[in-house]
């Protein structure tokens, strides 16, 4: 079989995380507890046989790979492909500013309509989809036969989640997005399939679970 297994995991906590604020193109660092998060990770990670390492170009990803790469030797190769759902006017605010503030928008956004973007640029669930699968299409071709890591966000993992599943992009979610959670993949010319989700032994406390970032 034709294969790339597929280490997908969202990027360490960031104060805006913590705050409830969409982060989405806006460029936050890591917390303090992302930090260890990434170091977490790195560890969790240290045998793992990594022919690559990817991440989205915002620095909350690019740094909780950088924290694996660290310890595996490796590069990180950064991809503008991989970065989190545009929010547009939506970035910056909490859920509850956004519902107090847009009201329709809100509840557009909430329903998860599939061709809804939000004001100021935002990126619909359907752009978000094709781009992101588009980007991680491009790399997995690249590395058949191996194991690749790829940190990314929550918006992110919920495409991909949906995409290895036949899920809707309507569809409600009901599985996690835990900061630097180990999911598994596997991409195939036919798509991806699901390997593993949600894996956080390398963590000793419960991680921030965001509906978005």
């Amino acid at each position: 079989m034709i294969a790339t297994r597929i280490l997908a995991v969202r990027h360490g906590e960031t104060p805006w995380n913590r705050e409830t604020r969409l982060q989405g193109f806006t460029d936050i660092g890591l917390s303090e507890l992302g930090q260890w998060q990434a170091q977490q990770l790195a560890q969790a990670l240290r045998e793992e046989p990594l022919a690559a390492i990817y991440a989205s170009d915002l620095s909350r990803a690019r740094d909780t790979a950088q924290a694996v790469a660290d310890v595996q030797g490796h590069t990180v190769q950064t991809h503008p492909g991989l970065r989190e759902r545009c929010f547009g006017q939506f970035e910056g605010h909490t859920w509850t500013e956004i519902e107090t503030q847009w009201p329709e928008a809100s509840q557009a956004w909430r329903q998860r309509v599939p061709d809804w973007a939000p004001p100021k640029g935002g990126e619909s669930l359907i752009a978000l989809s094709a781009r992101v699968l588009g980007a991680l299409n491009g790399i997995a071709e690249r590395h058949v036969g191996e194991q690749i890591l790829v940190v990314v966000h929550g918006g992110v993992l919920d495409a991909l989640y949906r995409a290895a599943t036949g899920l809707d992009l309507q569809a409600p979610r009901a599985w996690a997005l835990r900061n630097t959670a180990i999911n598994r993949l596997l991409w195939s010319p036919e798509g991806l399939s699901l390997v593993g989700w949600a894996d956080t032994a390398h963590l000793d406390t419960d991680t921030l679970d965001e509906r978005s970032v």
